[in-house]
């Protein structure tokens, strides 16, 4: 029986309902018909349906076939959208400029990332420190690892000598890794390579070994099924992976599902902190100058986001949000470090810190509105000076070593390509060290920060960006970006891309919604669980008010996020499909359901909470889940859902059911379409085709349904 129903269900892919959309653009789609199993699940007594359950079997010829299918289908009508050859190639000269990274020092080599402009991954070179950098020269070159660039470096860790270093791939886009050892001297590889491992650094002890973390490889597919036991590893040079010693996790009676393990950098601690969910964590010690320490507890629980960011001898500096959402610095001693005993060292203020030191100095960096300032400390917590930042935007990368005299850091902005700057440590000057020479005029656009009110009252930040002299005629072509998260903010940063569709006249609008982290832990916490439709309000009344400034029109507006944000886009596109023209939901997590059970995810409870937790819980994400919001006789929005078929983190059954669901119930005229990226995972490591291909999708895909016959660009005679 089972033979024949996947024999029927391979089948059937191939027979189409032809649904002929009788639009404007006078396309018709011949939508592959996705079968419909009697799946169902029952939660606290209610039964339901999940029809589409089979997809996500990543392994079945069945599911391969539909997805095979589904792009047939979706190019078809991508094909028929001329000017998405002209985005592509605008999309293609822009991105095709040098773009360099911060110089950074291990042992006699300065080390720099750089792209020449469309190679797929980035190249590290390197030069003799005191050399001039003219003579660099490549030391580690990704894009070789395979000709289309579907194998990405994923994470660098130099030796204490910088003698050694480990470094991280990535193949098709995948979690998972693989950790290759290297003889800096030589380049050649010294070691068997370490496999199966996912979320994890490398933190060397000296230069004899260094610390991992991963998962036991699950049973069935390693794409989706379920990890929810991290555990720490220590692997010493000459030694077979299988006798690397197991430091910490691998506990039944309590699920450690990120546990991370850093060595300080005088060798002198061990830092675990084990974590049940993205938020919160444990907080331990080992003593490494004395053999056979037992790790020390400093947090046994995870009611705080806390970690070692530097010790002097025993004196430890621990950055926390406990008792402090906004977040503070600490000092405690390691011979009694529970938190009774901890001394303020840069107390918590009205704005959110993200420290780093270098050069004997701390860096306290501060979010204002999402934007950067940057207050420098030393080591007895006295404010040496703010550092003066080149404009109004965001500025990473305070950080270096102890014994260090400069710094450097990147400075970036929505219409200000990341430039690298070179900071004196001890006097505080900034000097330019790399300016991008790119096709691009910052001159010609500006950005503008407003502030509107949520359903509820809230006040929430919001970013507009556009050419300057843009006229207020409710006809601009408009993007509005959201993420509303896992206390990630979204700070200002340039994007090839998003230059690409503001050269077209369009509009670029990010509000900073509540469970991000932009406001600390209490603006995270408002949009978790229970509170989980704030975040939604607050994108919707992001798109009312650029309606109701004239920005834009519900003809003329697309909602787009990936991850976390592809849940956005699903909610807000089901809740309120007449608000915008266009949806783009990117690797979303859309089965809000059953998105605990596979890989990671269950691991996102902090935020989501699960449909198991309790009814009240079951309710709550049953009212939202995109998957099962979808309604018979609603006319959706264009609809263009994008992943990756290797994406572990978010598995892309979540797309295909939610496209399913959509192209079986959508009414009206607007195409409801699925792009389904072969050899990708959730976006990092993706090669610089694939993703000039698919902006150029994307892109044309929403000029096209807001009505654009040309590009407006060509409208204007430009």
């Amino acid at each position: 029986m089972r033979k024949l129903f996947f024999l029927a269900l391979v089948l059937s892919i191939f027979v189409s309902c032809k649904i002929q959309t009788q639009s404007m653009k006078s396309i018709s789609i011949n939508y592959p018909k996705t079968h419909k199993v009697d799946t169902i699940n029952t939660y606290f007594g209610v039964s339901i349906p999940d029809p589409y359950r089979w997809l996500e079997d990543d392994r079945s010829k069945a599911t391969e076939n539909w997805v095979k299918a589904q792009n047939e289908t979706t190019f078809e009508y991508l094909e028929n959208i001329t000017y998405r050859k002209s985005l592509k190639k605008r999309l293609t000269k822009l991105w095709n400029y040098e773009k360099i990274g911060s110089p950074f020092k291990e042992g006699s080599y300065t080390y720099f990332y750089k792209n020449d402009g469309l190679q797929n991954q980035y190249v590290i070179y390197r030069y003799k420190t005191g050399n001039d950098p003219s003579t660099a020269e490549v030391f580690l070159d990704p894009n070789t690892f395979k000709e289309d660039g579907t194998i990405s470096l994923g994470g660098t860790s130099f030796s204490k000598d910088g003698k050694t270093l480990a470094y991280a791939i990535s193949e098709g886009g995948s979690d998972w890794r693989k950790i290759l050892i290297m003889n800096t001297e030589t380049k050649e590889i010294v070691e068997d390579t370490l496999v199966d491992i996912k979320f994890s650094g490398m933190s060397w002890y000296k230069n004899e070994g260094f610390y991992y973390s991963s998962y036991d490889k699950p049973l069935g597919s390693e794409l989706s099924a379920k990890t929810d036991q991290h555990k720490v590893y220590y692997h010493k040079l000459g030694t077979k992976q299988s006798e690397d010693q197991l430091i910490y996790g691998g506990t039944p009676e309590e699920k450690h599902r990120y546990i991370y393990g850093g060595v300080t950098e005088d060798d002198h601690y061990l830092v675990i902190t084990p974590r049940i969910s993205t938020s919160g964590n444990k907080l331990y010690i080992k003593d490494l100058t004395v053999p056979n320490a037992p790790l020390v507890e400093i947090l046994g629980h995870t009611d705080s986001d806390s970690n070692i960011i530097e010790n002097v001898g025993s004196k430890l500096y621990i950055m926390t949000n406990l008792d402090a959402p906004n977040q503070k610095i600490v000092t405690v001693d390691a011979s009694d470090p529970s938190p009774e005993n901890w001394v303020d060292f840069i107390p918590e203020t009205e704005n959110v810190l993200t420290p780093s030191t270098g050069g004997g100095y701390f860096f306290a960096n501060y979010m204002v509105d999402a934007v950067s300032q940057v207050l420098q400390y030393d080591y007895n917590g006295k404010l040496i000076r703010e550092v003066e930042l080149p404009g109004v935007g965001t500025a990473d990368g305070f950080g270096t070593k102890k014994d260090e005299k400069e710094l450097y850091y990147a400075f970036t902005n929505y219409i200000t390509p990341g430039s690298i700057y070179k900071y004196d440590i001890d006097n505080g000057t900034s000097e330019l060290y790399k300016k991008p020479s790119i096709d691009f005029n910052p001159e010609a656009y500006k950005s503008k920060q407003v502030f509107y009110k949520s359903k509820d009252g809230t006040n929430v930040p919001m970013i507009i960006t556009h050419k300057k002299g843009l006229e207020l005629t409710g006809k601009n072509p408009t993007i509005l970006y959201g993420y509303g998260g896992f206390n990630v903010s979204l700070t200002p940063s340039f994007s090839i891309a998003n230059a690409v569709w503001m050269e077209q006249g369009g509009v670029f609008a990010v509000p900073n919604l509540r469970g991000g982290g932009e406001y600390g832990k209490a603006w995270h916490n408002a949009g978790t669980k229970l509170q989980k439709q704030n975040v939604f309000d607050d994108f919707i009344a992001a798109a009312e008010y650029l309606i109701s400034e004239n920005y834009t029109s519900s003809d003329f507006l697309a909602i787009r996020g990936g991850s976390n944000g592809g849940l956005l886009v699903g909610a807000t596109m089901t809740q309120r499909p007449e608000l915008m023209k266009v949806a783009l939901p990117a690797v979303g997590v859309l089965d809000m359901l059953r998105y605990h059970t596979f890989t990671a995810g269950a691991g996102w409870a902090y935020d989501y909470g699960t449909a198991e937790d309790n009814k009240e819980m079951f309710e709550y994400l049953k009212e939202y889940s995109p998957v099962h919001n979808v309604k018979k006789g609603t006319e959706y929005p264009a609809t263009l859902v994008t992943t990756g078929d290797h994406d572990d983190r978010v598995v892309p059954a979540h797309s295909f059911k939610f496209a399913a669901e959509l192209q079986s119930k959508q009414t009206g005229e607007n195409p409801t379409l699925i792009r389904i990226e072969t050899d990708a995972g959730h976006g990092a490591g993706t090669p610089v085709s694939k993703t000039i291909e698919q902006y150029a999708d994307i892109y044309g895909f929403t000029l096209y349904n807001m009505g654009f016959k040309t590009l407006p660009s060509e409208m204007d005679g430009e």
